[in-house]
């Protein structure tokens, strides 16, 4: 089981005001929810919780917390390639 931070800030979709900004997602809420305390980060800041696509967008800073405390680096792209993995084990 593995929590993860994509590399969306390095795109210009990843521009909040003057911040760069990511997604964090985990394989289970347990985990996402782990590292978001672990970071500094409110349960209540949770993205579509409960479905496929739950995460956290986080700020640049708080990535690298993240990656410290074990989250494992991916790019937008394999965020994407475990959510339709997701999706299909959901079986949709």
């Amino acid at each position: 089981m593995a929590v993860y931070v994509d590399d969306m800030h390095l795109s210009e979709m990843g521009r909040f005001g003057p911040y760069r900004m990511c997604h964090m997602l985990a394989d289970s809420t347990e985990e996402l929810l782990a590292m978001a305390d672990r970071i500094g980060m409110d349960h209540k800041w949770i993205q579509k919780p409960g479905t496929i696509h739950e995460h956290f967008d986080i700020p640049v800073h708080r990535r690298r917390m993240a990656v410290l405390f074990g989250a494992v680096e991916i790019t937008m792209a394999q965020a994407g390639r475990i959510v339709h993995a997701r999706r299909r084990a959901r079986g949709g």
